[in-house]
């Protein structure tokens, strides 16, 4: 095994293509987008993946471009601060446009931009790949790293109904330039069902928005005008600065909207193709995308390399391994979202309640 095409330019996809690399392999990427995305959402560098940035050498320039924040604040309709927690020091958080770049500049391999695959045909001895732009051309393995909504793992195993759960919450984010907040903190408004959170970032700071709602009939995760007008009739009337972040909606062209979804395989792969990052495991709330995407690509290019000559037994080693980080994300979603938008105002002051209690506890402590 040799030649090996990497959908996905992204945190998963330019991790994998630097590791291949350096084990020998020859790998080739593509990308819907005509470049290195801009999304600004901060992201997180923890746990199994610093060891892997480490590795590559690159934890420096991530340190560098990381945000400042220290604490998460809950605040009321006033801009009270009733509750919060620390952030952990020990955590690496960044845009996501910066880690991707900074990961992708570590990789030597041909990319294909504004391109996207089309038809995958495989056989014993290989993978014939369909491109929309580009002539075909044929591999030793695909590799889905792609996202929720994933060419690859439509493609190759069925449709996304199959394997995506809708967990009843929508999210929005985006960059709002000249926003006056404190660098090291993040706020967090919530009302029953609702959250709304604003972010320093680096510079540039941005805003995310939660609700819960049952799965939205004929959803396009492409359609911009139609999350414009979601996001309006979900938090119109709000509290707080939601209708000044309202007014920024209509005008923008950086923002993502999508559902909070589990995606779940029995399988992540089948033949020649596996799937790695969101498109095999994602969790979309606080489910650790990025290091989970960082972490997965090593141990894969890691069983690869390892089996260079049975990609079956590469696949199963890989994803042995990764489910036992995987599987526990996945389990904590529900608890982890109803600690960020709880249901009801008891639910929202119960929680600030918490918060303070710990606080006040570990200020006892230390002191």
């Amino acid at each position: 095994m040799k030649t090996v095409l990497i959908s996905g330019a992204g945190i998963a996809g330019s991790t994998l293509a630097y590791w291949l690399t350096r084990h020998g392999f020859e790998p080739t990427v593509v990308e819907r987008a005509r470049g290195q995305r801009s999304s600004g959402n901060p992201v997180d560098v923890r746990g199994p993946a610093r060891e892997v940035v480490e590795r590559m050498g690159v934890l420096p320039q991530l340190r560098a471009a990381a945000t400042r924040v220290t604490r998460l604040s809950f605040v009321d309709d006033h801009g009270k601060r009733v509750g919060g927690i620390p952030m952990p020091s020990d955590d690496i958080e960044l845009p996501r446009a910066d880690l991707a770049r900074v990961l992708s500049s570590t990789v030597a391999a041909d990319y294909l931009y504004d391109d996207t695959i089309t038809a995958l045909h495989q056989d014993p001895g290989g993978v014939d790949v369909t491109f929309e732009n580009a002539a075909p051309r044929r591999f030793d393995l695909v590799i889905g790293t792609d996202g929720l909504h994933s060419a690859v793992r439509r493609l190759a195993f069925g449709p996304e109904q199959r394997f995506i759960d809708h967990l009843g919450i929508y999210v929005a984010t985006l960059p709002l330039p000249g926003l006056a907040l404190d660098p090291h903190e993040v706020l967090l408004h919530n009302t029953p069902g609702r959250a709304v959170a604003l972010h320093p970032g680096t510079g540039q700071g941005g805003a995310a928005f939660f609700f819960r709602s049952p799965a939205v009939p004929g959803f396009d995760h492409r359609d911009t005008a139609q999350h414009k007008r979601l996001l309006a009739d979900a938090f119109t009337g709000g509290s707080w600065r939601i209708p000044e972040l309202l007014d920024q909606v209509p005008q923008a062209d950086d923002l993502y909207f999508d559902s909070v979804s589990r995606v779940r395989l029995d399988s992540w792969s089948t033949g020649r193709i596996t799937l790695l990052g969101d498109a095999a495991s994602c969790v979309s709330l606080f489910g650790d995308g990025s290091t989970l995407a960082i972490a997965g690509a090593a141990t894969l290019a890691d069983a690869l390399a390892v089996h260079r000559d049975d990609h079956a037994a590469a696949f199963r080693a890989y994803e042995s391994r990764h489910r036992l980080l995987t599987n526990p994300k996945q389990r904590f979603v529900s608890p982890a979202s109803r600690l960020l938008i709880p249901t009801t105002r008891y639910g929202i002051a119960a929680r600030n309640a918490g918060t303070r209690l710990l606080s006040a506890v570990s200020c006892a402590r230390a002191a």
